[in-house]
């Protein structure tokens, strides 16, 4: 995570949703941050300062006239210590307020004053919020450069259902942490990442698949979205939730895969093959259900498009990382696909390994480089592996 501890300061505004920015300021205390609270005198109407002040485990503002605790002023104290302001939630007070330049409480004469990025999570009743002047005003913010996290659909605390929930406080806090991720040698850079596996589909019912979870490919794109990359991620079929912050492209077999790739290659500075494509194909799709005629059922199976190989041969500037998976001579074989695909990088894993196999959350990989050099890294995270990944791109 981050290596200097960084300062969050979160506004809170009245509405039925603030019992929720609690758990937003424990996740971020339990990543280390230093959290200061801003609490509107509506917020209070709600939830008891003392609770956030537990929290934090600083005293929490909200009298822009209260008695200070030390010889500053609050709101351009507050605004001066911000590495990022966040309001959660946000109502369409505060949100009409700062857009059209209204200063009148704590919150937004600090909001005001920092020079902090600040980001809106808004929560309101669904026609409030898309109601046309809430909207003009979170797109002048927007233009301004605020951010907001977009609420959720579902069933609203008054009992009407749609757009205006607060988004799930999991999400809010990784966006925050996003936001204040110790590197951004990646801003400006363009970077494409496959994750999970494709299908080949037999008949309507059945196909072929393997056991690629995405996890590798999904810790690997949001390493770059955080390190400030634009991010597109091209995703076969999994069960994992889509990360925030990226394009999204969903595709199941590994035609549509390479379709995928193509159609956005150019334009790419990396391009990191994480995924497992289905290898091998059947060499006649049927339209029907095969039904059950006999104990024995031959399929016959070609060869599928080698996306990776067909990328070593188009790729000019890029850089181009592909993966190894491997039960047998790991450095041998990742070697020869290194070479034989003409890529950059290749990380060989061992998927025999029981503490690192299919679907775990850990990995353990020599990196192969083209310049010869082979880097094992230990058994860690497979965030952490990205993360190696990309310091080591970044060396070029």
């Amino acid at each position: 995570m981050t290596k200097n501890k960084k300062t969050v300061v979160i506004g809170v505004t009245g509405g039925i949703a603030v019992y929720k920015a609690l758990d937003v300021v424990s996740k971020l205390k339990k990543k280390d941050y230093e959290i200061h609270v801003i609490m509107t005198d509506s917020a209070t109407k709600f939830v008891n300062p003392l609770s956030f002040q537990t929290l934090s485990q600083n005293i929490v503002n909200y009298d822009m006239f209260c008695e200070p605790k030390a010889w500053e002023i609050q709101h351009i104290s507050l605004a001066k210590k911000a590495d990022l302001m966040v309001v959660v939630p946000a109502t369409a007070n505060i949100i009409g307020k700062v857009a059209n330049g209204i200063a009148d409480d704590l919150l937004s004469t600090t909001i005001m004053a920092t020079k902090a990025p600040v980001v809106f999570a808004p929560a309101m009743n669904t026609n409030m919020y898309n109601n046309s002047i809430v909207q003009d005003n979170i797109r002048k913010l927007r233009e301004y450069g605020y951010t907001f996290i977009n609420p959720a659909s579902g069933r609203l605390a008054c009992g009407d259902e749609g757009e205006g929930k607060l988004a799930d406080t999991e999400l809010i806090s990784k966006h925050i942490e996003s936001m204040l991720y110790d590197k951004k040698d990646l801003l400006g850079k363009k970077v494409l990442v496959t994750a999970g596996p494709t299908i080949a589909q037999i008949d309507p019912v059945r196909y072929i698949t393997n056991r690629s979870s995405g996890k590798m490919g999904y810790a690997i794109a949001e390493e770059a979205r955080d390190r400030g990359a634009e991010v597109t991620l091209v995703k076969g079929p999994t069960s994992l939730e889509p990360p925030f912050g990226m394009s999204v492209i969903n595709v199941r077999t590994t035609d549509e895969m390479l379709d995928g790739v193509l159609n956005n290659f150019n334009e790419q500075d990396i391009i990191i093959k994480a995924a497992a494509v289905a290898d091998y194909k059947p060499k006649q799709y049927s339209e029907q259900k095969i039904k059950k005629a006999s104990d024995e059922f031959n399929l016959t199976l070609i060869k599928g498009t080698d996306i990776l190989k067909k990328l070593g041969q188009l790729k000019k500037d890029q850089i181009l990382v592909g993966f190894a998976a491997e039960s047998n001579d790991l450095l041998q074989n990742a070697e020869k696909k290194l070479k034989n695909k003409n890529l950059d990088y290749i990380l060989g894993n061992d998927i025999t390994a029981s503490d690192t196999g299919f679907a775990s959350d850990d990995n353990r990989v020599t990196i192969l480089c083209s310049d010869g050099r082979n880097i094992p890294l230990e058994k860690m995270s497979k965030r952490q592996v990205a993360r190696e990944l990309f310091d080591l791109i970044n060396e070029k």
